[in-house]
Protein backbone atom coordinates (compact mmCIF):
# COMPACT_ATOMS: atom_id res chain seq x y z
CA UNK A 1 0.00 0.00 0.00
CA UNK A 2 1.24 3.66 -1.28
CA UNK A 3 0.36 6.45 1.13
CA UNK A 4 0.15 10.23 0.43
CA UNK A 5 2.73 12.06 1.41
CA UNK A 6 2.79 15.87 2.62
CA UNK A 7 5.06 18.09 3.84
CA UNK A 8 4.01 17.76 7.05
CA UNK A 9 4.47 14.45 7.51
CA UNK A 10 8.29 14.29 7.35
CA UNK A 11 8.51 14.87 11.50
CA UNK A 12 5.50 12.75 11.94
CA UNK A 13 5.95 9.59 9.73
CA UNK A 14 9.46 9.66 7.93
CA UNK A 15 12.05 10.64 10.16
CA UNK A 16 10.83 7.85 13.33
CA UNK A 17 10.12 4.92 10.77
CA UNK A 18 12.83 2.26 10.12
CA UNK A 19 12.41 2.10 6.76
CA UNK A 20 10.58 4.11 4.47
CA UNK A 21 10.33 4.57 0.51
CA UNK A 22 9.28 7.88 -0.86
CA UNK A 23 8.54 7.78 -4.64
CA UNK A 24 8.40 11.90 -5.85
CA UNK A 25 6.81 12.83 -8.63
CA UNK A 26 4.39 15.23 -10.17
CA UNK A 27 0.85 14.52 -11.64
CA UNK A 28 2.30 15.46 -15.37
CA UNK A 29 5.10 12.82 -15.44
CA UNK A 30 4.73 10.04 -17.57
CA UNK A 31 7.39 7.77 -15.87
CA UNK A 32 5.69 8.63 -12.65
CA UNK A 33 2.98 7.08 -13.23
CA UNK A 34 4.64 4.03 -15.14
CA UNK A 35 6.60 3.80 -11.75
CA UNK A 36 3.53 4.56 -8.93
CA UNK A 37 2.13 1.23 -10.05
CA UNK A 38 4.79 -1.04 -9.68
CA UNK A 39 5.56 0.39 -6.54
CA UNK A 40 2.25 -0.78 -5.45
CA UNK A 41 2.56 -3.93 -6.46
CA UNK A 42 6.40 -4.34 -4.36
CA UNK A 43 5.65 -2.89 -1.29
CA UNK A 44 3.50 -5.59 -0.51
CA UNK A 45 6.38 -7.85 -0.44
CA UNK A 46 8.61 -5.31 2.09
CA UNK A 47 6.26 -5.69 4.86
CA UNK A 48 9.29 -3.79 7.11
CA UNK A 49 9.31 -0.71 4.45
CA UNK A 50 6.22 1.95 4.41
CA UNK A 51 5.39 3.44 0.99
CA UNK A 52 4.54 6.98 0.16
CA UNK A 53 3.85 9.28 -3.07
CA UNK A 54 4.79 12.81 -2.52
CA UNK A 55 3.75 15.15 -5.36
CA UNK A 56 6.52 17.85 -5.33
CA UNK A 57 4.43 20.28 -7.07
CA UNK A 58 1.24 20.00 -4.83
CA UNK A 59 1.86 18.94 -0.74
CA UNK A 60 5.46 17.92 -0.95
CA UNK A 61 7.00 20.99 -2.34
CA UNK A 62 8.90 21.81 0.38
CA UNK A 63 9.96 18.60 1.24
CA UNK A 64 11.09 17.67 -2.88
CA UNK A 65 13.40 20.82 -2.95
CA UNK A 66 15.29 20.22 0.79
CA UNK A 67 15.81 16.26 -0.58
CA UNK A 68 17.52 18.14 -3.75
CA UNK A 69 14.85 16.51 -6.23
CA UNK A 70 15.98 17.80 -9.48
CA UNK A 71 14.18 15.12 -11.43
CA UNK A 72 11.05 12.90 -11.37
CA UNK A 73 10.43 10.50 -10.43
CA UNK A 74 13.02 10.34 -7.84
CA UNK A 75 12.43 7.10 -5.24
CA UNK A 76 14.36 7.92 -2.23
CA UNK A 77 15.00 5.02 0.88
CA UNK A 78 15.03 6.64 4.39
CA UNK A 79 16.27 4.89 7.58
CA UNK A 80 15.04 6.92 10.43
CA UNK A 81 15.07 10.02 8.69
CA UNK A 82 18.06 9.64 7.09
CA UNK A 83 18.84 8.96 2.89
CA UNK A 84 20.38 5.41 2.11
CA UNK A 85 19.45 5.10 -1.54
CA UNK A 86 18.36 6.86 -4.46
CA UNK A 87 16.81 6.28 -7.62
CA UNK A 88 16.05 8.49 -10.42
CA UNK A 89 13.27 8.02 -13.64
CA UNK A 90 11.99 4.54 -14.08
CA UNK A 91 14.54 2.15 -15.38
CA UNK A 92 11.47 -0.57 -15.57
CA UNK A 93 10.49 -3.22 -13.29
CA UNK A 94 13.37 -5.53 -12.88
CA UNK A 95 15.64 -2.63 -12.28
CA UNK A 96 13.36 -0.93 -9.52
CA UNK A 97 13.21 -4.41 -7.67
CA UNK A 98 16.49 -4.32 -7.47
CA UNK A 99 16.84 -1.73 -5.76
CA UNK A 100 14.64 -2.18 -3.40
CA UNK A 101 15.90 -5.41 -2.71
CA UNK A 102 19.07 -3.86 -2.55
CA UNK A 103 18.04 -0.76 -0.12
CA UNK A 104 15.32 -2.29 1.84
CA UNK A 105 16.44 -5.84 2.42
CA UNK A 106 20.19 -5.79 3.11
CA UNK A 107 20.71 -2.83 5.00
Amino acid sequence: MIHTFQDSDWEDKISKEEVICVQFSASWCAPCKQLSPVLEQFSESYPSCKFFYADVEEGAINTGSAMGIRGVPSTIIFRKGVEVDRLVGFPGPAKVKEFLDNSISSK
